[in-house]
C-alpha cells in the first residue's frame, strides 16, 4: 500500500470516527449504538481512530476560533442545526490529523451556504444573503449563490441582477457569467448576461458605487484583458469575453430596470422589442428588415409591455397591422393587404 492510499484511508477513518463521536454526543438509539459497537469491533484501526476523536473532543473549541466564528455568523439560524453534524465532524477529523495543511484547506473549501434563486417573467425579486449582501434580480433571472469561509461566489447563467455587497476584505465576492468574472470587496453594481434584448444578447457590468475588477472568466490572476471600473462606469463584453471600452454615458440608463423602466438610446427596434419580451408578451412581430433596423429612443415602463406597440406610430414612421392575436409592425407607407 502506498503512502497516498494510507493517508486517504486515515482521513476516511477519522471522518467516520468523528461522525460517531458527534452522533453519540447527541444521543443515539439502541440500534445505532449496536451499529457503533460493530464498527468498533471491525478492526483495530477503527478503535484507534475513535480514541483519537475522544482525545480531541474537549479541545475542539480551540480549533481555529476565527473560522468557527465566521461560519456561525454566515449560516442562517434555521440552518445551523442541519450544518452541525458535518461541520463538527470535519473539524474533529482535521484536529485529529494535526490540523495539517491538506485537512485545513479541505475544510476551508467546503461551502457553508448554497442556494439557487430565480425570478419569474415580469418579476423583480429581492434576495438577502446570510453575509448581509443583497441582490435584486431582474425579470427572468437565475442565480446560484455559494458562500465559502474565505470567498463568496454568485453564478449568473441568465438575466441581470444588481448587487449590494457587504464589505469583507477577507472574503472577496465574485460574480461569474458565461464569459466574465467580476470581483469586488464591497460595492454596488449590476451585471447583465442575457441572450436577447439590449446589447445584442451580450454581457455588461455597471458600477453604482465603489470599484470592481472585470476580467474574462478563465483569465489568470493579474492577467491581461482585465479592467477596473469605478462609480458611474460600465463596460460591455462579447460572448467570448472580449471587453469593450469603458463607458461613462450609459451607466444610469443601465440601472433603470430596478425602477421598472427600460432606457433605449438609439436602439434598433428589433432589440427594443426583444428587451420588452423579456418582461412580458407584447404580441408584436417584425418581418421587415428595414423596420427592425429603425432606431428607438426614450424611457418606457416595463410593466406596460403590451402597450409598447401603441406608442410606436407616435415616434417612428410605422403602423400596426393586426392578424388575429399577433400584430405586425410595418412601415407607414407600406400598402395594406
Amino acid at each position: 500500500m502506498n503512502q497516498h492510499n494510507t493517508a486517504g484511508q486515515t482521513v476516511e477513518l477519522d471522518l467516520a470516527a468523528a461522525s460517531w463521536q458527534v452522533r453519540r454526543q447527541d444521543g443515539v438509539s439502541a440500534q445505532e449504538e449496536a451499529q457503533f459497537q460493530a464498527w468498533l469491533a471491525a478492526g483495530m484501526e477503527n478503535r484507534q481512530a475513535y480514541a483519537r476523536m475522544e482525545g480531541v473532543w474537549s479541545g475542539l473549541g480551540e480549533l481555529h476560533p476565527t473560522a468557527v466564528a465566521q461560519l456561525a455568523k454566515a449560516i442562517p439560524e434555521h440552518k445551523k442545526r442541519a450544518f452541525r453534524l458535518p461541520l463538527v465532524t470535519a473539524a474533529l477529523a482535521i484536529s485529529a490529523a494535526g490540523a495539517g495543511w491538506f485537512g485545513w484547506n479541505y475544510y476551508q473549501q467546503q461551502p457553508i451556504f448554497h442556494e439557487s434563486f430565480a425570478s419569474a417573467r415580469g418579476e423583480l425579486l429581492d434576495v438577502h444573503l446570510p453575509d448581509g449582501s443583497v441582490m435584486k434580480l431582474d425579470t427572468a433571472t437565475r442565480v446560484e449563490v455559494t458562500l465559502y469561509r474565505q470567498r463568496r461566489e454568485v453564478r449568473l447563467p441568465e438575466g441581470q441582477a444588481n448587487f449590494y455587497v457587504r464589505a469583507d476584505r477577507a472574503r472577496p465576492f465574485d460574480v461569474m457569467t458565461d464569459s466574465l468574472r467580476v470581483t469586488v470587496v464591497g460595492t454596488r453594481f449590476a451585471v447583465r448576461n442575457t441572450h436577447a434584448g439590449l446589447g445584442q444578447g451580450g454581457e455588461a457590468v455597471t458600477v453604482e458605487d465603489g470599484r470592481v475588477r472585470v476580467a474574462p472568466l478563465h483569465a489568470t490572476a493579474g492577467g491581461a484583458g482585465a479592467v477596473e471600473l469605478t462609480a458611474g462606469e460600465s463596460v460591455q463584453a462579447s460572448r467570448a469575453g472580449a471587453l469593450g471600452t469603458i463607458d461613462t454615458r450609459l451607466a444610469h440608463g443601465a440601472l433603470l430596470w430596478r425602477e421598472g423602466r427600460i432606457n433605449f438610446d438609439n436602439t434598433p427596434l428589433a432589440q427594443a422589442l426583444a428587451e420588452f419580451e423579456r418582461y412580458g408578451d407584447t404580441g408584436l412581430v417584425i418581418k421587415d428588415a428595414g423596420v427592425a433596423a429603425m432606431r428607438v429612443n426614450g424611457s418606457f415602463d416595463t410593466r406596460l409591455a403590451a402597450d409598447f406597440g401603441s406608442t410606436l406610430p407616435l415616434v417612428l414612421p410605422v403602423r400596426l397591422r393586426k392578424y388575429g392575436a399577433v400584430t405586425e409592425i410595418v412601415a407607414a407607407g407600406k400598402n395594406a393587404k
